[in-house]
């Protein structure tokens, strides 16, 4: 008869994969893991709504890769690090900068010829940037907060509100979340733009 153990949410312990990198080696739950990253998260909030970003430092490989060092830096060595293994979801690892590069050249071009609404840039760049997968883990975060910062930098615009979550819980507004991109994924960016602006 094999051990039948049941978690709590967030009591699950970190497997093996989870634990390389992590600079605090006290943490060993889900749970912990999760509090620590959005102590650090807030901490880069704090650093965007100090700093003024103009377009051509903000739609830079080196601002995506900073931007992921200030929101995980304190969590995780590899933190603003571009992923060196293939993962089930995201481009080849070493597409990444390619496929970056033609995201920010995309989106500067969308820009330039005002081709979408302020917030559907800002949203077809968010979805584009997660299927691309840069980063070993925070991705979701990530591109959530760099759509908020092209939003607020570039368009002078208010942040999205994303439901006011910030989509760690497998609850409910994760899920419709998660729809959302996949309805992206099939070409239809509408509703994700919907959910972000909810």
């Amino acid at each position: 008869m094999g051990l039948n153990l049941k978690y709590e949410e967030g009591q699950t312990p970190l497997n093996e994969e989870k634990k390389r990198g992590l600079k605090i080696k006290t943490i060993t739950l889900q749970k912990e893991l999760d509090e620590f990253e959005q102590l650090n998260i807030e901490k880069a909030v704090e650093w965007t709504i100090h700093a003024n970003f103009k377009l051509d430092k903000l739609l830079t490989e080196k601002f995506i890769k900073d931007l992921h060092k200030k929101m995980y830096g304190d969590v995780w060595k590899w933190a603003g690090e571009f992923r060196k293994t293939e993962k089930n979801i995201g481009v080849k690892w070493t597409l990444i900068g390619i496929e970056l590069k033609s995201l920010v050249d995309d989106t500067k071009y969308w820009i330039e010829n005002k081709t979408y609404s302020p917030e559907e840039i800002a949203i077809r760049f968010k979805h584009r940037i997660v299927q691309i997968h840069c980063f070993p883990n925070g991705n979701g975060r990530h591109s959530r907060m760099m759509a908020d910062i092209i939003m607020e930098s570039i368009f002078g615009k208010e942040i999205f509100t994303w439901h006011q979550s910030n989509m760690v819980k497998a609850d409910e507004v994760r899920i419709t979340y998660i729809e959302t991109l996949r309805e992206a994924d099939n070409g239809n960016i509408k509703p994700l733009i919907e959910f972000a602006l909810s």
